[in-house]
């Protein structure tokens, strides 16, 4: 039995692969930058979790000690704005690390296409280099190559997903009818890279995976709109769109910010399939890889069955809490504005807090939904996250997920709810609900409401004053129906 080391188990693919180690028999170790995001997840007190962070070498060494393998599943693509560079330091990092603390090896999940760096993407490219940075250490590295990833929240399906759904009629680069792609589903991913633990055949290897089929992007489109009971799509393929236009409209039409969309859409120009057969050696004694029509249906299921266990908004990168809250001492001295109110509520505090788990989504924000939609699109339009990232869950939140335009800081029931604001903003800002009992009351439950804001020069201030009216409604009726979903939530409970 291996105690394997999992970089990047808060991420999409990491998330899930740790249980799938867990059920092969291996001991896990878990190193993340922000541990609180795993302290909700249904296999915590299965792992170990170490704080950790690919650009601190000194916190790899550290997490790496007594390791018999790394699992190397991070990406600073749509992170930092030099991701190429992010990820060049931490390859260098890991590299060093891993040899420094005596890992046996290193297997890491790399990108699909040819080797030759001027023909790829930037994208691409970099998954390349990380690959090249890591086995040039002294510790075995097995590099798996996959192209497009196909599962519920998984940042390809998401994108492909939304395409074809909010449009019938695309007018697409001609790239989306030419460029060929092997999907491949998430079961056999993470298949692929317990089998390559077990494997030593796979050591110093680069081990290229995919699915049955050769597709483009077009045909793909038309199968999922098949798979969803959708009309197939009309596609009008035209010269004119470069990936930089096409990549703005993904930014508009899908829940992917620009950052990631512009570099996904890049690496569509170039041809991913499996060229060779490194992959039957993982398939030897196991069935085949999944269908794309079958991994089109998994994915819709468990989207359908709110069974969507992790998503590419859980890797972002201030996907966790990274700034204190203005009443901090380290903030002392700054300008913070803040609208603050609070409301007595006919309902235990687990009814209200409840309510509060529930907002957002398809839910909306319990007054004028759209205004806040039209936030989201004015937001989308200068490169923010926008609305359309919805929720993981309608009801179950955890530290670190995304919420609209707003990421969960804090988690704590039945008595704090803390979002961060990731909108385009000329400051940072914060939305805070606690639910307390007031003794003084008869027991009556307390809701208060804190809306805080940390204004960057005078445009900030500028921000908060002309808004100042229409917010203070906003909060107001919000604050009020909150509590009468919460009385009205109670009664049912108990009718």
């Amino acid at each position: 039995m291996l105690t394997v080391g999992v970089i990047g188990a808060t991420g999409y693919v990491g998330g899930r692969l740790v249980p799938q180690l867990l059920a092969a028999g291996h001991r896990v170790r878990c190193l993340a930058r922000t541990p609180e995001k795993l302290d909700r997840v249904p296999w915590r007190r299965d792992v170990e979790v170490v704080k950790a962070d690919v650009l601190d070498r000194a916190s790899l060494q550290w997490g790496f000690k007594g390791l018999g393998a790394v699992y190397y599943l991070v990406h600073a693509m749509g992170h930092y704005r030099d991701f190429e560079e992010a990820d060049r330091a931490g390859a260098e990092n890991a590299k060093s690390a891993a040899a420094a603390a005596g890992v046996g090896r290193v297997i890491y999940l790399g990108g699909l296409g040819d080797d030759e760096p001027d023909s790829l993407s930037d994208h691409l490219a970099s998954r390349h280099e990380v690959g090249r940075i890591l086995a040039s250490g002294s510790v075995p590295v097995t590099e798996l190559r996959a192209a497009v990833v196909i599962g519920s929240g998984s940042a390809s399906f998401e994108m492909l997903r939304h395409l074809v759904e909010v449009l019938p009629v695309m007018v697409c680069p001609r790239w989306v009818t030419r460029t060929r792609c092997q999907p491949i589903a998430i079961a056999d991913v993470l298949r692929y890279l317990v089998a390559a633990l077990e494997s030593a055949d796979g050591q110093g290897r680069i081990i290229q995976v995919g699915g049955p089929e050769v597709l483009t992007y077009s045909q793909m489109m038309q199968r999922y709109a098949v798979a969803a009971g959708l009309r197939r799509r009309i596609i009008l393929p035209v010269p004119l769109l470069t990936p930089r236009l096409s990549s703005h409209w993904v930014n508009l039409v899908t829940p992917l910010p620009i950052g990631l969309a512009r570099p996904l859409v890049d690496s569509l120009c170039n041809d991913v399939i499996v060229r060779g057969c490194g992959q039957l050696m993982l398939e030897e004694g196991r069935r085949g890889p999944i269908s794309f029509d079958d991994a089109l249906g998994s994915a819709l299921s468990h989207v359908k069955d709110l069974e969507v266990s992790t998503t590419w908004m859980d890797s972002a990168k201030d996907a966790t809490p990274a700034s204190p809250m203005p009443q901090d001492p380290e903030w002392a001295g700054g300008t913070v504005l803040e609208d603050v109110r609070t409301a007595t509520a006919e309902a235990p505090p687990e009814s209200v807090f409840g309510v509060l788990s529930g907002i957002g989504g398809d839910r909306g924000w319990y007054f004028a939904d759209g205004m806040w939609a039209l936030r989201g699109w004015l937001d989308k339009l200068i490169g923010g996250v926008g609305m359309r990232r919805g929720r993981r869950h309608p009801d179950d939140l955890r530290v670190g997920d995304a919420l609209d335009f707003f990421r969960v800081e804090v988690y704590d029931p039945p008595g704090l709810l803390r979002l961060r604001a990731e909108m385009k903003l000329p400051g940072q800002a914060w939305l805070e609900w606690r639910v307390w009992r007031a003794p003084e009351d008869g027991g009556t439950t307390v809701l208060g409401q804190r809306a805080r804001f940390h204004p960057r020069g005078v445009a900030g201030r500028l921000y908060w004053w002309a808004l100042l009216a229409p917010h203070s409604l906003l909060w107001r009726q919000m604050l009020k129906r909150l509590v009468r979903a919460a009385e009205m939530a109670h009664r049912t409970q108990n009718s």
